[in-house]
């Protein structure tokens, strides 16, 4: 499922338009991105959790050269699933 049959789904199954689907699909990305990027976590009870892992600096080689690098420090987003959507999909 793409993003696109994602708005179509959430427009189906709420009776809202293909627009107004779209604009809450797209509004409840944002929320969450908006929230990790603060470093907030995004908790979805049954669900899962969003949230953010913190990358340390570290020494690595350049796979063509072999020659050493430094790879720069990196926060990540995770996430993790909860209870809810582990039983719907075993």
């Amino acid at each position: 499922m793409n993003k696109n049959d994602l708005i179509s789904a959430v427009a189906d199954s709420s009776a809202l338009t293909r627009s107004d689907a779209a604009k809450a699909v797209e509004s409840v990305f944002e929320a969450i991105s908006g929230a990790l990027k603060k470093g907030d976590e995004v908790r979805l009870v049954g669900f899962g959790t969003f949230s953010v892992a913190k990358r340390k600096a570290s020494t690595g080689r350049n796979p063509r050269t072999g020659e050493p690098m430094e790879i720069k420090a990196s926060a990540q987003p995770k996430f993790k699933a909860g209870k809810g959507l582990k039983d719907a999909v075993n």
